[in-house]
């Protein structure tokens, strides 16, 4: 099974929809169930940092991560369904993580 990260982008439409709290549990427990929830975590704001320049504070682009596993990345699609984010007509990227 190859593992995918699903990247929450902070553009949804409907932020109330997006962030509600127990929309994200009843998600989080749909994803447990499946056996192919690896976690993730909603993410704060840091720096970005590139040798030779001055940091710079990072966007407000990325609100969270989920790490999945799936056969494929069709098959990580399903992940989709009732996530908060994309419900709520967010952006919701999903990057296959290469196996080392």
């Amino acid at each position: 099974m190859n593992e995918y990260m699903l990247l929450m982008h902070e553009d949804a439409p409907n932020a109330e929809a997006a962030n509600d709290a127990k929309r994200w549990e009843q998600y989080l427990a749909q994803l447990r169930s499946t056996g192919q929830f690896d976690g993730g975590s909603s993410m704060g704001r840091g720096e970005r940092h590139c040798k030779n320049h001055t940091s710079q504070p990072t966007g407000k682009d990325l609100g969270g991560f989920i790490r999945v596993r799936a056969v494929s990345l069709e098959s990580a699609k399903q992940f989709l369904a009732d996530n908060p984010v994309y419900e709520a007509g967010g952006t919701v990227e999903i990057r296959e993580l290469p196996r080392t």
